[in-house]
């Protein structure tokens, strides 16, 4: 066997005699041979990032991806040198189930079935598989393990939809179909109407849940901007991957009304909710409804600044903010220094999307560390090395107070009386629920509109999901609970047999493939402390409770392969 790579950062391998396919590298392909531009398909790691790796010592992972590239039978056959490094410093950690004989038979004679992510998208082919995570090509889905997630968004099996249950082979997604049949169904305008305020993630998989059950009640729903279905999750990693806002988009407003039978009102206001009377003011106009749906979602909290330059800080939290950001940055060219105010996982992932996308980055955090009120500090201190080693500069302990204009472009005057040179500059200190509405309609809201378990809020026939939600104390700004509110909510306003809201173990893929993290934040309050294990960018913190139960844990580098094994000792957070 000749000499293989391993990358440093997240521990794939590549192996010359297998080359890589899906770049378009043929078998026996040296190392030294692949493009300078070429990246780790895991991470994106460049190639000054990878080392030397003895393939006789990864031993069962090489024959594993051995048997992908010559279609054998195995399933879990993504070299993941991170399963041998996290066994190695943490122990061993569960295999990937394989794929039998007979399923694999059964894959041959029959169609092959195609599913779509219905948070972002992205479609699973069972005729192409996803070799970029080791599952090969004819893998049908049921065969895929279940903590797999999408690789767009990070969502879980539990939120793809099957779009085709025919043909076959490679490409059968260019014919799938939409959900639902819309020239089935006739609405009955007799009804009152269901009234969601807001587009985003938590209001589209609502609707699209809801309208497989209720093909007849009018469906309403208010847009303060254009309307567009786009998953948020990816805006933080649009840069690296060139993504324009047209392509960030998955469907345009008119796509999604024809879908769900919607009304869509774009660049519409609710001025005031009147629920004694089920009445809204549209733009000074009425609008009636039966039940309503507070999809508000949530805000960037404005950073406290003064100076000349303010108009060159921007905001980035939907897909015409991501668009405006994109533009200006593009205007100053590919060398363009981005000044990043927030350390915190929005401010994070954006330090690592624009580095790896080339610019010169810079960021200043409040606290001492990044992602501070997530991580412990040693696995703060990972992520922050893997930003470093990307050419992410951090400022910490201080705050930007004062943003001037002058012929060198913006000066930014910091609180420790340190200044930075950038030429524009991104506020991410993080978000905050929109309970305004909410709150001037006389419900009752905390730091989110507080709702019970059917996601009921103080008002008869109001509910509210998504990221203005404070559901039983909880206010979860993650794909997972919006998902699971959307399909109990959707259940409980079709007429199904009423359902409460669940939340299990919800582990949080944050998207710095610099130093790959996963974490399961413990409870706000609980007393408790963290046990470390590991070194380097790859740390293992568990989070264990006064009675020595794991309560939370925060996984870096290649420690993220124990992201399973830990969620089954979890106790789910509300059962």
């Amino acid at each position: 066997m000749s000499e293989c790579q391993q990358c440093y950062e997240c521990g794939w391998v590549y192996y010359p005699e297998f080359g890589w396919a899906a770049d378009g590298i043929a078998a026996n392909t040296p190392f030294s041979q692949l493009a300078e531009g070429w990246s780790c398909p895991d991470c994106g790691a460049e190639k000054s990032r990878f080392n030397s790796a003895n393939p006789e010592a990864l031993g069962q992972s090489h024959n594993q991806f051995a048997g992908m590239h010559s279609n054998s039978q195995t399933l879990g056959a993504k070299v993941a040198a991170a399963d041998v490094s996290a066994a190695a410093m943490f122990g061993p950690a569960e295999s990937a189930p394989k794929v039998s004989e007979s399923d694999q038979e059964t894959s041959q004679n029959q169609g092959f079935r195609v599913w779509e992510c219905i948070v972002c998208g992205w479609v699973y082919d069972e005729a192409k598989g996803w070799p970029q995570d080791g599952i090969a090509p004819g893998t049908r889905w049921e065969d895929i393990p279940d903590d797999w997630v999408c690789p767009e968004c990070g969502v879980g099996k539990d939120d793809f939809e099957m779009q085709l249950v025919e043909g076959a082979g490679a490409g059968a997604e260019e014919s799938r179909k939409t959900t639902i049949e819309t020239a089935d169904y006739d609405i009955d305008y007799g009804r009152q109407p269901l009234v969601i305020i807001g587009t985003g993630l938590a209001a589209y998989q609502l609707a699209r849940e809801w309208r497989q059950s209720d093909q007849k009640t009018p469906l309403i729903m208010i847009s303060r901007d254009d309307g567009a279905f786009y998953s948020k999750p990816l805006l933080s990693t649009g840069f690296s991957k060139g993504k324009t806002a047209s392509d960030l988009q998955s469907k345009s407003a008119e796509q999604m009304a024809a879908e769900l039978l919607a009304d869509i009102r774009i660049f519409s206001s609710v001025d005031a909710i009147d629920t004694e009377n089920r009445r809204l003011s549209i733009n000074g106009q009425p609008l009636n409804y039966g039940k309503l749906v507070l999809a508000l979602g949530a805000q960037c909290i404005q950073a406290p600044m003064q100076g000349n330059a303010l108009d060159r800080v921007y905001q980035v939290n939907d897909l015409i903010d991501y668009q405006r950001f994109r533009t200006a940055l593009a205007g100053l060219g590919q060398q363009a220094k981005v000044l990043i105010i927030g350390g915190g996982l929005i401010g994070s992932e954006y330090a690592n999307d624009l580095a790896a996308s080339g610019y010169d980055v810079e960021a200043v955090e409040a606290m001492d560390r990044v992602l501070g009120t997530l991580l412990p500090p040693e696995a703060s201190h990972a992520v922050q090395q893997g930003l470093s080693d990307l050419g992410v500069k951090h400022h910490f302990n201080t705050v930007a107070e004062t943003i001037d204009r002058d012929a060198q472009g913006l000066k930014v005057t910091l609180s420790n009386g340190d200044t930075v040179r950038c030429d524009l500059i991104l506020s991410a200190i993080g978000v905050r629920a929109n309970i305004q509405l909410a709150e001037q309609a006389g419900l009752k809201v905390e730091r989110g509109i507080l709702v019970d378990r059917q996601l009921q809020s103080s008002a008869p026939d109001v509910y509210a999901l998504g990221d203005c939600a404070q559901v039983e104390g909880h206010l979860l700004y993650y794909i997972e609970p919006l998902s699971i509110c959307a399909k109990v909510l959707a259940n409980n306003l079709a007429g199904g047999e009423v359902q409460s809201v669940n939340y299990g173990v919800m582990p949080v893929t944050i998207k710095t493939p610099a130093c790959p993290t996963v974490v399961c934040p413990p409870p706000r309050d609980l007393s408790g402390q963290w046990k470390i294990m590991g070194e380097g960018i790859n740390v293992k913190a568990e989070y264990h409770d006064e009675d020595g139960q794991l309560r939370g844990f925060a996984l870096t580098g290649a420690a993220t392969e124990l992201k399973a094994q830990l969620s089954k000792k979890m106790p789910d957070l509300m059962s």
